[in-house]
């Protein structure tokens, strides 16, 4: 397997070796397109200059030999001909001796030959190193009433002087340590990376404990941060699982459990009052059944990616109303004074979901509510949303319960003498968020609740 470690490094060394070429290929560029020419140029003037000195001397003709001996001892290689063609060469002999046709105009033509700027065939930087006559520059000269030609360049072995070979050693040092830097820098890099993996592994096992110890302030420490949090978003979704089976399975069996009893105790045979009594129970608890069932199922659809919401005009006093009306005979039972201030308006949202979220908070704050207690439902119309808000006087909350009340199968002490399903207030969020909406709670342990919807006013 390709790790990301040697991927890495493959990368990084490909990327080098890249670079290498380019630089290479960019540094040629310049040197046939400006330097080239300027160290031709160069050369021609230094050649002048031996030739000046050449025909500035009034000495016998063998004063030309040693003049050129010492030239070639200064780091030069030169090369002499004659009118008969003879060679002699000062300094290092070129490897390669013969002529152009370029080169030849210097003794037939009198011409100055650019052989380092000009020669066709050094196509590369690298034949600036090339020890050819041809890589030359040439002049003529006369001496001594002698027609000659003068090919020089700089002797090749003499270029690299101890600085050249100080830079060579610090750019190979420099290109060792970058690359041992770069490996560590790897290795650093990817160790987080892989405890990452070992931490993924750990969740895949269902161990949300796992301690990741990554502190860093960079992107690979986001990543363990993000990582972090939805280790403890899978740990609180695994508990919400585990104890929503659980009180499923408590929910269903506890009226299942009532039914099969008291169905046992009829079979059994009991009296005509016990067994109407009896079926009064079976018939409630199949009710709650029912009920519960019923609010699994909306929740189960809710839960859904995409609910498909069926969106229409729904005049929300009404609505509000009808689930007030609904609730008549809970009313009358408790005594409850219950008051409303429902202006006419209409609203686009989807008229069943919100339908539940009605009948929710109106079941609720009765239930919650006291004998001879009171429920206030207001309705206020803004510019861009509409507020809707249930006030009861009942048994409140502390800010503990405040803060559990939208999660599911959530109920107070209290709650569970009064046979709820504690879903109601869940669906009723999940159906609000579905609407863009908001919900808010204020509530005090003995002083009642407010709820207070916000939906956008589209």
């Amino acid at each position: 397997m390709r790790t990301l470690y040697r991927k890495f490094v493959a990368a990084t060394l490909l990327i080098l070796s890249i670079s290498v070429i380019i630089g290479l290929f960019l540094t040629n560029w310049i040197y046939l397109n400006s330097t080239k020419q300027k160290i031709d140029h160069q050369n021609v003037g230094i050649a002048k200059e031996i030739v000046a000195s050449i025909e500035g001397m009034h000495g016998h003709q063998t004063a030309l030999t040693p003049y050129l001996e010492s030239v070639g001892k200064l780091g030069y290689q030169v090369l002499v001909i004659n009118e008969d063609g003879d060679k002699q060469f000062f300094g290092e002999e070129f490897a390669k001796t013969k002529l152009s046709g370029e080169a030849r105009k210097v003794m037939d033509e009198r011409e100055i030959y650019h052989g380092m700027s000009e020669d066709s065939s050094q196509a590369f930087m690298m034949g600036h190193f090339s020890n050819d006559v041809r890589n030359t520059v040439g002049v003529p000269f006369t001496s001594n009433g002698e027609q000659y030609a003068l090919f020089m360049r700089p002797n090749n072995k003499l270029l690299f002087s101890d600085i050249h070979m100080i830079l060579a050693w610090f750019i190979l040092a420099v290109a060792i340590f970058s690359i041992i830097g770069m490996i560590w820098f790897a290795k650093h890099l990817i160790k987080p990376i892989t405890q990452l993996t070992e931490a993924t592994k750990e969740l895949t096992r269902e161990n949300f404990k796992y301690e990741l110890n990554i502190s860093r302030r960079d992107e690979i420490g986001q990543l363990a941060q993000s990582f972090t949090i939805m280790q403890r978003q899978l740990q609180h979704n695994d508990e919400a699982r585990k104890s929503f089976i659980s009180n499923v399975s408590h929910d269903f069996q506890s009226p299942l459990m009532n039914i099969q009893g008291y169905a046992d105790l009829i079979k059994a045979g009991v009296t005509k009052e016990e067994s109407d009594q009896y079926l009064g129970i079976i018939d409630d608890e199949s009710k709650r059944l029912s009920h519960l069932t019923k609010q699994l199922l909306i929740i189960t659809s809710l839960d859904q990616e995409a609910y498909p919401m069926k969106i229409s005009k729904v005049r929300v006093d009404e609505q509000i109303k009808q689930a007030i009306r609904r609730y008549q005979w809970l009313i009358e039972e408790k005594e409850l004074d219950v008051s409303y201030n429902l202006g006419s308006c209409i609203l686009k949202y989807d008229a069943e979901l919100m339908s539940n979220v009605w009948d929710n908070l109106m079941t609720n704050a009765i239930k919650y509510s006291g004998q001879g207690d009171s429920i206030w439902i207001g309705l206020e119309e803004k510019e861009e949303e509409l507020v809707i808000t249930f006030k009861d006087t009942g048994i409140g909350m502390t800010q503990d319960e405040m803060d559990q009340i939208f999660d599911r199968f959530y109920r107070v002490d209290t709650a569970r003498k009064k046979g709820g399903t504690g879903l109601g207030l869940s669906i009723v969020k999940q159906i609000i968020d579905l609407h863009q909406g908001k919900i808010n709670v204020k509530s005090k342990a003995g002083a009642g609740t407010i709820f207070t919807i916000t939906l956008p006013a589209i």
